[in-house]
């Protein structure tokens, strides 16, 4: 057994690749149109996983955009993503920089949380052993739900 992707719905496509490439930073690994059942699929994967990914076709998080409008539940019924990065304080500056609110800020120096513009729960968690709190991060109240 192998773990392959995990498939999101996203009602705006454009918003969601800003989200999860532009701002996130996944790489998009490839990507699927069928103009007959009209879907697009968005294969992404973490940088660190990117070649992988690419030659094994996992692990991957597949956006799955439905043509027709579709409504979709709040996203709490999913759980979350997980992704360790290097420097969680560095990745929540930045995702903030590009308008992201932190829900759960990285009080600890060990986790976070963001949602996407679909409401999905992302957790970014630290590479390794937790950094020292620091300001702004220890001060700083949730935000929403996550």
């Amino acid at each position: 057994m192998r773990y392959l992707h995990t498939m999101l719905r996203v009602r705006n496509l454009d918003a969601a690749l800003d989200f999860y490439v532009n701002k996130l930073g996944l790489k998009e690994t490839r990507r699927r149109v069928d103009e007959k059942n009209r879907y697009t699929l968005v294969f992404l994967a973490a940088p660190g996983d990117a070649e992988r990914a690419r030659q094994m076709k996992s692990p991957l998080v597949e956006l799955t955009y439905n043509w027709d409008s579709e409504t979709y539940g709040g996203g709490r019924n999913f759980g979350h993503l997980a992704y360790e990065v290097d420097d969680i304080y560095a990745t929540c500056e930045k995702l903030m920089k590009a308008g992201v609110t932190i829900n759960r800020p990285p009080r600890d120096g060990v986790m976070a949380f963001v949602r996407s513009p679909d409401l999905h729960s992302i957790e970014l968690l630290q590479k390794g052993e937790a950094k020292p709190p620091q300001e702004p991060w220890k001060s700083m109240p949730n935000t929403g739900k996550w």
